[in-house]
């Protein structure tokens, strides 16, 4: 698991009311220095609630990609949620937080026999496969592991194709079926994942549609119980918050699909950035400043390598501001802390005249963040703190 900066203890965990108080704010800064990364698990436990209720029936297994960090799953484990494991990491994390076995399916496509042995040890007994030579690598684990089946439904709309990486074309599915049979596994059922931050539902509703067809066709065959469909995340985040509001219209074809199902079929979904997103906040401070081409650069604690790498890798400008408001406005542009050019967080943005110790906020930096910094420059990542646990 990997190693990151201090975090309190849940008994010393801060309570915080949002939205949060510039007071506040710099209070946590004043005690614990920056940058700073708060986790707020009130709001992680309402976008649980809230996509429950918008696909009421489907069990929740939080991805821990986008933020894999304990209190985030003990806060999720309380409120009844499942969780979705991708690595051996991932396996070592959720055991820390004494997740239940039971709880946890393994959704990577493609593992080292090591990882499934891993997760096995652990007791998860669900993986998912799509190919050959992963069906294959089930042979001598075939009394403790059951299967699920990746189909693949490209979606060049989402902002992140996920199934250009990984999934079986739906044809082939019938041909593998038949190829786990053989060899004396179990395919429980299919799964998929249509992409991250997808437009609308449309994309989920066609696949759950195809993989109604290719899990009715394979029952008639006998050989599996088919009885499972995991329907993968891509629920979206705004950055204005909104996603708690927006929900439950954007799962309505996704409801209407699944009430098209085969009778007795489970169904799972995998949230991730849903989640999460909007729980993050970072606190970082001007270390110093300089006037070039009339206007001023702040070079902060924190930058593109490190809190705000979900700029690179993601491709998101997250809502920033200082926690500073008095006196004009002027285009600045705001850098991190390592020597290299690329690290610039935000050209042009208005913001008051700022000086060494200020400190800026940004926003819905809940996924892809603290979960994609590095250690680049031996620049100190962000400590992670958990607040309202």
């Amino acid at each position: 698991m990997r190693q990151t900066k201090s975090k309190l203890a849940s008994a010393d965990a801060p309570i915080l009311e949002a939205p949060y108080r510039r007071e506040a704010l710099e209070a946590l800064v004043a005690r614990y220095g920056s940058p700073l990364f708060l986790i707020d698990c009130n709001v992680v436990r309402e976008r649980y609630g809230q996509l429950s209720a918008a696909l009421p029936g489907v069990e929740l297994h939080y991805a821990l990609k986008p933020l894999p960090e304990l209190g985030v799953v003990r806060a999720l484990a309380a409120v009844g949620a499942s969780f979705d494991l991708a690595t051996s990491g991932e396996v070592a994390l959720v055991k820390a937080a004494g997740i239940p076995a039971e709880r946890c399916i393994h959704t990577h496509p493609i593992k080292r026999d090591s990882e499934i042995r891993d997760a096995l040890r652990y007791g998860v007994r669900t993986f998912v496969v799509d190919n050959e030579d992963e069906i294959g690598k089930f042979v001598k684990h075939r009394t403790r592991a059951e299967l699920l089946l990746r189909i693949s439904f490209r979606n060049p709309t989402a902002a992140a194709d996920l199934s250009k990486k990984f999934g079986c074309t739906p044809g082939d599915a019938p041909q593998l079926l038949a190829l786990a049979g053989r060899l004396g596994l179990k395919v429980r059922g299919l799964s998929f994942h249509v992409g991250s931050q997808v437009a609308d539902a449309a994309a989920h509703a066609s696949a759950v549609d195809a993989c109604s067809a290719i899990l009715a066709a394979g029952r008639q065959t006998g050989q599996h119980p088919l009885d499972v469909l995991d329907i993968g995340g891509g629920f979206p985040t705004y950055l204005d918050g909104s996603e708690g509001e927006k929900i439950h219209a954007f799962c309505a074809p996704i409801r209407a699909a699944l009430a098209r199902l085969p009778a007795g079929i489970r169904v799972i979904a995998e949230p991730g950035r849903f989640l999460v997103g909007a729980a993050g906040t970072c606190l970082t401070s001007v270390v110093g400043r300089a006037r070039r081409e009339g206007r001023w650069w702040y070079y902060l604690d924190d930058g593109v390598y490190g809190t705000f790498s979900g700029q690179i890798f993601d491709a998101v400008r997250y809502p920033i501001d200082s926690l500073k408001t008095e006196g004009e406005r002027t285009p600045a542009t705001l850098t991190g802390p390592t020597c290299d050019s690329i690290d610039v967080i935000r050209e042009g943005l208005l913001l008051p005249e700022l000086e060494a110790g200020d400190v800026l906020v940004g926003r819905m930096m809940g996924a892809y963040t603290t979960a994609c910094a590095t250690d680049f420059n031996f620049v100190p990542r962000a400590r992670v703190l958990t607040v309202n646990p």
